[in-house]
């Protein structure tokens, strides 16, 4: 039954998912046209047999905010001592990091 990647249903407005789960009895779906999308999204995809693709978490994500936290650190101490050349890649080093934390969430 699996017609959609969980990509494509992601992608999907609220109101086109609705429509989907019009075409669906399941008692699971009772009151999907009031549901939100973050709600309505995995109960459609599992009982479509769409396999949700699964964030990774824990120890990447740990590392970098250690990594974040000690350059934040490095941070201050740069500034307190006036060295604007290192304070640039410190700033862009904490930037990259945040960035690929925020890559990681989606």
């Amino acid at each position: 039954m699996a017609e959609y990647t969980y990509d494509q249903l992601k992608r999907m407005t609220v109101a086109k998912l609705r429509q989907i789960a019009d075409g669906i009895t399941d008692e699971a779906l009772d009151g999907h046209s009031t549901m939100h999308k973050e709600h309505l999204l995995p109960i459609l995809a599992r009982i479509m047999g769409v396999e949700e693709h699964h964030v990774a978490h824990g120890a990447a994500k740990l590392k970098i905010k250690s990594q974040i936290r000690k350059l934040k650190a490095k941070r201050d101490e740069v500034w307190k001592a006036g060295d604007k050349a290192e304070l640039a890649r410190v700033r862009h080093n904490i930037h990259v990091l945040k960035h690929r934390l925020r890559r990681m969430a989606t």
